[in-house]
């Protein structure tokens, strides 16, 4: 009975910590590796009390066989927290995006609030606006409600399909960069218009550099489009959260 209930705690794990590893803010390159850890060892036990009946008939299988199913869950596992982590880093892409349009893209970069890679500093502030949101939503109890109905649309005796989550993948990828190009486009509209007149001003005054001199200005606008933008551009992607990831 301990053997069986080790193994089947070791299968939910299996699921349940790679997409921990892998979704925003818990797999986030800031939170230390044995917090993570411990974090998906706790809510694995605590998820293990509601999927007992879904994983415990299939622990008793042979060694061969429980491999292929700790290899499937793994993938699984981490099908759902990359589908979620694909729409934060479409956030962080426009993030970038917007900085480079409202005349911040000379500013030194700065360090990601996922990765360690750098990144300019208000695509950071955003990023990290936009995932205190979901946390105060409670986002992260969606993920785990959406491990638990996992169990239900992809049971342990079915293997992983590279086709079925490739399709999924993709169709992420596609609804994020739609849903981003809408909450970026006053941005790109102010760009185009603000170079637009910046060229025009140019013509008439070829001898004075009014692109250096413009530029100032140019930030500053920016700066006042985000203020009057961010409430409504957060919640925009609050909204399309669940569903351009979960909600498939």
């Amino acid at each position: 009975m301990l053997e069986m209930a080790v193994l089947a705690a070791f299968l939910a794990f299996c699921r349940i910590g790679a997409c921990m590893m892998l979704m925003p803010g818990l797999g986030s390159a800031r939170v230390p590796m044995q917090v993570r850890l411990f974090l998906a060892v706790s809510v694995s036990l605590a998820l293990l009390v509601h999927l007992w009946e879904a994983i415990a008939p299939h622990v008793s299988r042979p060694p061969s066989e429980l491999l292929l199913l700790i290899a499937s869950e793994l993938a699984l596992g981490a099908l759902i927290g990359l589908v979620v982590r694909f729409y934060v880093l479409a956030l962080q892409f426009i993030g970038s995006a917007i900085t480079m349009l409202s005349g911040f893209g000379m500013a030194a970069a700065d360090v990601a609030v996922e990765e360690n890679n750098p990144q300019p500093a208000m695509a950071a502030i955003i990023s990290l606006a936009a995932l205190m949101l979901l946390f105060a939503l409670d986002f992260h109890h969606a993920i785990f409600r959406a491990l638990i109905a996992s169990y239900e649309l992809a049971p342990v005796s079915v293997l992983f399909n590279p086709r079925s989550a490739l399709i999924d993948l993709s169709d992420t990828l596609s609804e994020a960069f739609f849903v981003m190009i809408r909450l970026g486009s006053p941005f790109v509209a102010y760009a185009i218009l603000v170079n637009l007149a910046v060229g025009f001003l140019n013509k008439l005054a070829p001898q004075i550099p009014l692109y250096f001199i413009s530029l100032p200005f140019v930030i500053a606008g920016g700066l006042i489009l985000l203020y009057f933008g961010i409430g409504t551009f957060l919640a925009l992607f609050a909204d399309g959260f669940i569903p351009t990831t979960l909600g498939r």
